[in-house]
């Protein structure tokens, strides 16, 4: 385990990284829920005062990693470990359309790895010049409008992802996908029916501080990262049909994709 005096040149305060140290044995499944986490110990471990070890505890008492506990077994740990809530989501599994008569396929994905995921619309409506990036990625030129769809996605009641989905529109022009309700079984569905299947997408993933917007939407804890994924969907003939721009809330959020190798 690190000690910060080997961290000479990390300049952030020594709670936050003494916080940062502890937060990644939590969710690294080093230290398992249910473990004390005590002052004295901790104090040692990181050369520093039980202010510093309070102050980092606070944090993660935050970030709901960790519970204070009065008494345990004759002992008084100022905090233990509890079970996380960063959940592992695989993108891929959600591109193709639903089954007929299922939900979205990221709530489906989202329930079959014992999580309650519901999503929220917030948004719905064309965009005449969108981002010059979602522009790009559409192959949309000067005037020619996008619709956004906009949308927040929790696990177990709790904000998980801020989506930003955006089509041209042209292609769904007087369908449903206009109307500020939920499409059943996602707009992936809806446009394979329009005769716009997704073949195949592109992701670019990246880590980002989170805007004003995305913090409070995403109910985020002090000094937590987001993880920005940007992704556009192709249907037939390599025609770009969706670009979705997300926002997950790191300390609730892993992605995971598979590579086989290709010959």
């Amino acid at each position: 385990m690190t000690t910060m005096s080997e961290q000479t040149t990390d300049q952030r305060p020594l709670h936050e990284r003494v916080a940062a140290d502890l937060r990644h044995e939590i969710l690294s499944g080093i230290v398992l829920p249910g473990a004390a986490l005590l002052t004295a110990e901790l104090r040692e471990r990181f050369a520093t005062s039980s202010a510093t070890v309070a102050r980092a505890l606070h944090i993660l008492r935050e970030e709901r990693l960790v519970t204070s506990c009065a008494n345990m077994a004759n002992k008084a740990p100022d905090s233990v470990v509890i079970e996380h809530r960063q959940r592992t989501m695989q993108p891929a599994r959600s591109l193709a359309p639903a089954d007929p008569g299922q939900p979205f396929r990221w709530v489906t994905e989202a329930r079959r790895r014992g999580v309650s995921a519901n999503c929220v619309l917030l948004d719905v409506k064309p965009v005449p010049e969108p981002p010059a990036h979602v522009a790009q990625a559409l192959g949309l030129n000067a005037g020619n409008p996008a619709l956004l769809r906009s949308q927040l996605l929790t696990f177990d009641n709790e904000p998980a992802a801020l989506v930003k989905a955006y089509f041209p529109l042209q292609i769904v022009h007087g369908t449903a996908m206009t109307e500020h309700r939920k499409i059943r079984g996602g707009t992936s569905t809806l446009l394979a029916r329009l005769g716009y299947p997704p073949r195949r997408c592109v992701d670019s993933v990246s880590a980002r501080i989170p805007t004003q917007e995305q913090h409070a939407l995403l109910k985020l804890p002090p000094n937590v990262p987001v993880l920005r994924t940007f992704r556009v969907v192709y249907s037939d003939n390599d025609r770009p049909v969706e670009a979705h721009d997300t926002v997950e809330a790191g300390h609730l959020y892993e992605l995971q994709y598979e590579f086989s190798q290709v010959l």
